[in-house]
């Protein structure tokens, strides 16, 4: 797989992270106060999904880099 193929995943991954994330936390405010543990739940699993995307953000930035020295060196 090319560096571009690779970046292209990731920026892929982290539109869809992105989203998800967004729609469990739309789910939280929504939810209001009824059910703390299944709050505290989808709480947990959105900011899994935060450290998640910010892994990939390194990983993009990683890859953002090492292709601007491929191209540098050409």
């Amino acid at each position: 797989m090319s560096i571009k193929d690779e970046l292209e995943q990731v920026e892929a991954d982290l539109a869809r992270l992105r989203a998800e994330n967004q729609e469990i936390r739309d789910q939280i405010r929504d939810i209001g106060a009824t059910d703390q543990v299944e709050i505290a739940s989808m709480i947990s699993q959105a900011d899994e999904q935060a450290e998640l995307i910010s892994e990939l953000e390194r990983r993009r930035d990683g890859l953002l880099q090492r292709l601007k020295q491929e191209e540098g060196a050409r």
